[in-house]
């Protein structure tokens, strides 16, 4: 599922968002609570931003699968070997990134109010 700023959408699960809450002019420290948003709360999409957290292996995988597509075919045969076998060896973090995909964070503005802003956009559904 693909989220759009302006769509409408529902949160799927109660969220009890992290930290206490103390009123501001306490000075004593003291914790008033903590808050949780309610699973069907409806809001509004404000921003979508995807995340693109590929790591070390699959930037070295895409290089080198790259560098043997170009100009494996002119590499001398162990050359050419030893990077197939690097390329193999980086394959499962390459799969592993791409049925991932990248991680989508969302903004949105409930219609009580609050704002949930770099939440996970798994966590909703459409409204």
């Amino acid at each position: 599922m693909t989220l759009k700023e302006g769509q409408r959408v529902t949160l799927a699960a109660d969220t009890r968002l992290t930290g206490p809450v103390a009123p501001a002019e306490d000075s004593t420290g003291a914790v008033a609570g903590f808050l949780s948003l309610a699973a069907g709360t409806e809001g509004t999409v404000e921003r979508v931003v995807e995340h693109v957290d590929q790591g070390e292996d699959v930037r070295e995988y895409e290089r080198l699968k790259s560098l043997l597509d170009s100009f494996g075919h002119d590499m001398p045969a162990q050359s050419r070997e030893q990077l197939e076998q690097k390329v193999a060896s980086l394959e499962p973090a390459w799969t592993a990134y791409r049925e991932r995909g990248p991680r989508v964070t969302v903004r949105v503005r409930f219609d009580n109010g609050f704002i949930l802003d770099g939440a996970d956009a798994g966590v909703f559904t459409p409204a």
